[in-house]
């Protein structure tokens, strides 16, 4: 059965209030510093992850996926002195999964080229305004063959210590598409057969971003990887998010409300239902809307009533 999750907010009472009135199953935190202990000693407290987890409880709520310490550029490039990280986000691993967590992700540094595009403020109906992006006339070169196997390499020294960790334990490894979804960038659709091809392994999927990777090919290439992931069971969350443009298409996007971009978000959801998806949808990047109070959310309460409709409708 398909769930939906949202982002933690400000982990409020009032916040709370506000997803469970909306019948929200879960919370997603994508940052690990969301959880004490990382800030100071680079890992997550135990206690302090069980004491959300109770928290959460309280209202109904359960975690369905977190963010493992940063594996920051310097890192990825090979550079001396950076071995701590490696260390620290496999204990938090280790942490995360004695707390019960279902789905870790791990960020890496370099994995987006945000260089390659330019943002603008996007407007749109009525108003409300949201992010576009738009390619530079003369793209910058992805990574060098050699830079992208010394990144690959990095990679591969994570993974090869996480793998084993998350099979043991039972966690699902997830991992985010390059965003902004530039082909060249490590997590692009050749990128993202890499990983699972390096990895066969059951506990290694995905947080698969339907927003981002429309911005790089539309709908059809969302509907392809749906099918194409899906089958195989590496589909662990979603991100479910509708936008206007692609990078493939019009050499730019903007993201837009559920009901407002090219994409027609009841074929994307039947298309996760039909490859058995069974994990939570997330309304990312939801534009602000007009009566927007923080830390509660017209445009969150609009997408995730969207969401249920399609999927009663489905049900029907």
């Amino acid at each position: 059965m398909i769930r939906i999750s949202v982002w933690p907010g400000d982990l409020s009472g009032m916040y709370l209030r506000h997803v469970v009135q909306l019948v929200v199953d879960c919370i997603d935190f994508g940052a690990a510093e969301a959880f004490s202990g990382v800030a100071l000693n680079g890992v997550p407290s135990l206690e302090g992850v069980l004491g959300i987890k109770r928290k959460l409880s309280s209202w109904g709520l359960e975690i369905n996926r977190v963010t493992l310490p940063n594996l920051g550029e310097a890192f990825m490039n090979g550079s001396p002195g950076c071995e701590g990280e490696l260390e620290a986000t496999c204990r938090a691993l280790r942490i995360f999964a004695e707390a019960g967590v279902p789905i870790a992700r791990q960020r890496f540094g370099g994995d987006a080229m945000p260089h390659r595009t330019n943002p603008y403020r996007s407007v749109h109906r009525g108003g409300y305004v949201s992010r576009g992006e738009y390619a530079h006339l003369s793209q910058p070169d992805p990574l060098t063959p050699e830079e992208q196997e010394t990144w690959w390499g990095q990679f591969r020294r994570v993974y090869d210590q996480l793998v084993p960790i998350a099979e043991e334990t039972g966690v699902k490894l997830a991992l985010h598409p390059s965003d902004t979804p530039y082909a060249g960038t490590p997590f692009d659709s050749l990128g993202y057969h890499r990983v699972i091809d390096a990895y066969p392994h059951r506990c290694v999927g995905y947080l698969y971003c339907i927003g981002t990777r429309a911005e790089a090919g539309g709908s059809a290439l969302v509907l392809d990887e749906i099918n194409t992931y899906g089958r195989k069971g590496r589909l662990f969350t979603v991100h479910f998010r509708n936008v206007r443009g692609s990078l493939g298409t019009a050499g730019g996007y903007e993201e837009v409300l559920l009901d407002d971009g090219d994409m027609n978000m009841a074929r994307i959801l039947r298309a996760l239902q039909d490859v058995g998806f069974d994990g939570c949808v997330n309304p990312d990047h939801i534009p602000a809307l007009e009566g927007d109070q923080a830390p509660t959310s017209v445009g969150l309460a609009y997408s995730i009533g969207y969401i249920k409709a399609l999927l009663a409708a489905s049900a029907a």
